[in-house]
């Protein structure tokens, strides 16, 4: 066969720019909006803005540096009107096809083991609204209760010598905010040692030394006092594994997790497995230790559930204060649904390009600037289509979810991507990236977007009842429930089987563990 040159047509979808930069704002946060406005001004002279709007909802970002009103800006228009009203443009079709493609990349990702073992999370509740829902959305902050302060705390309550708790209060201001204790032993006694010398005649002795680090790893938050990652996790294993001596699971659940621990010890003990598990290397893991694939996955799972930085639920991020991207209200109904969504106009930029230079511009073509305010167009542009892309998703969810912002989450219905994705012609991975880190004010408090997205049980009518929905019927069951003789799982399952909604036993204790409520031997009170 002969090399040969030859011509044919395709047709491809090719990533611009101007796409490429639409996904990238799409998927961020108002906070990192702001953020990535910021650098767009410093880049580029053309571009201008203004203080934000507070309550004037008819001025909207220009193009030429004259605000828009509703009907023109393509940020929704009409607050009231529903999503799925007709097809999206051709750029947004463009951005769908693009954001499609750039997602199917990430199909093969195997998401039992992060890239790092630092990127390992502790379990948290994300989405969740605030129970009051009078508080200001702009004041909502994470607890004021530093990590430092709930140390020192328990550290109070322990009967100590002064020598002691002199040296326990050091190792506790020496934690940083994960958690870890970095510094080295030695080093940090010899920092103080003129200062014991003064305050108690002499030194402390290596006992003095071990001890001090030793209570300090007792307290909770568990692992906290490691001198490193291996130490922290083996904290926590050693916590569960006193558990379990005093737990009334059953035999083979005990049996189970004490195998896992066997093999996670092990993984956690060697520095070279405990790498290679960063580094998947799954092969390598199964030969060193024996063991089946299957039984690995298992092991991995369980050391995910280990929390790498026992200190970060104390840390106060500033992106606590969370600022609504649309806001949901009610009307008369006479035009529609009772509760309608609306942009929250306070998180809208007002951008325009500075009429003058787009003039001097469009004089003379070759402009050496001419570039910059085709970019100044594009940003204004692909930011309005990101406010429209978020509003059409937000009012599609309003539609489906109309019971919740009058009764709560008892009334949250079953949701999924991809009905959503349907109403609004858009792909599953497009509404992934438009519910995340957005944000909906609503009479129950603030929520992520994807919070309305939820998990099913089926009825005995044929229908499905949403797994929030059935949360929240747990909490309030067990809020009411007589504290002599508490529910136990079987017997809330059996509640719901009455209402003709099936869920299994072990469901309902995966949801009760979720909501933080303890079994049942331990509500039980004299």
């Amino acid at each position: 066969m002969k090399p040969s040159l030859g011509l044919r047509q395709a047709q491809q979808l090719a990533l611009t720019p101007q796409l490429q930069q639409s996904i990238r704002l799409l998927q961020m946060s108002t906070a990192e909006l702001e953020q990535e406005i910021e650098q767009f001004l410093a880049d580029n002279p053309l571009l201008e803005t203004n203080d934000r709007v507070r309550g004037d909802t008819s001025t909207r970002m220009s193009n030429e540096g004259k605000p828009l009103s509703n009907g023109e800006s393509g940020l929704g228009g009409d607050a009231g009107q529903m999503a799925g009203d007709g097809p999206p443009s051709a750029d947004a079709a463009d951005f769908e096809r693009a954001s499609h493609e750039e997602s199917s990349n990430q199909d093969a990702f195997d998401d039992h083991l992060p890239g790092s073992t630092e990127s390992w999370s502790a379990s948290g509740v994300r989405g969740q609204g605030s129970d009051d829902g009078d508080q200001d959305w702009m004041t909502q902050r994470a607890s004021p209760t530093s990590l430092r302060d709930h140390l020192n705390e328990q550290a109070s309550g322990l009967s100590l010598s002064a020598r002691d708790a002199a040296w326990l209060r050091v190792l506790i201001e020496s934690v940083d905010d994960d958690g870890y204790l970095r510094e080295d032993l030695i080093e940090l006694e010899e920092s103080v040692a003129s200062a014991f010398e003064s305050a108690f005649d002499e030194r402390l002795d290596t006992d003095e030394i071990t001890l001090g680090l030793t209570l300090l790893q007792s307290m909770e938050p568990t692992g906290v006092g490691a001198r490193n990652l291996a130490e922290c996790l083996l904290l926590q294993i050693q916590k569960l594994e006193e558990s379990l001596e005093s737990s009334i699971a059953p035999t083979e659940t005990i049996e189970t997790l004490e195998s896992m621990i066997v093999i996670a010890r092990q993984i956690i003990s060697d520095e070279k497995l405990l790498s290679s598990l960063g580094a998947r290397e799954f092969a390598e893991l199964c030969r060193h230790l024996q063991c089946d694939r299957e039984r690995l996955r298992a092991c991995i799972d369980f050391i995910q559930t280990l929390n790498p930085k026992p200190g970060s639920e104390f840390q106060n991020d500033a992106a606590s204060a969370v600022i609504p991207d649309v806001i949901a209200f009610k009307t008369d109904g006479k035009r529609g649904l009772p509760w309608q969504v609306r942009l929250n106009e306070s998180a809208v930029p007002r951008l325009s390009i500075n009429p003058v230079y787009a003039e001097l511009i469009k004089q003379d073509r070759a402009s050496s600037m001419a570039p910059q305010l085709q970019e100044a167009r594009w940003v204004i542009k692909n930011i309005q289509q990101r406010f429209d892309t978020i509003l059409r998703v937000a009012q599609a969810i309003a539609l489906e979810q109309q019971s919740f912002f009058e009764q709560g989450e008892l009334a949250m219905k079953p949701l999924v991507l991809r009905e959503i994705a349907q109403r609004c012609d858009l792909h599953e991975s497009t509404v992934s990236r438009v519910t995340t880190n957005k944000y909906i004010l609503t009479p129950k408090g603030t929520f992520e977007l994807k919070y309305f997205f939820t998990s099913h049980v089926g009825t005995d009518s044929g229908g499905t009842a949403s797994s929030t929905a059935i949360r929240a019927k747990i909490k309030q069951w067990v809020a009411a429930e007589d504290s002599k003789k508490p529910l136990s799982d079987q017997q809330i399952a059996d509640r719901f089987g009455a209402e003709g909604i099936q869920v299994a036993r072990r469901t309902i204790a995966k949801y009760r563990e979720a909501l933080r409520i303890e079994p049942v031997s331990q509500r039980k009170k004299l």
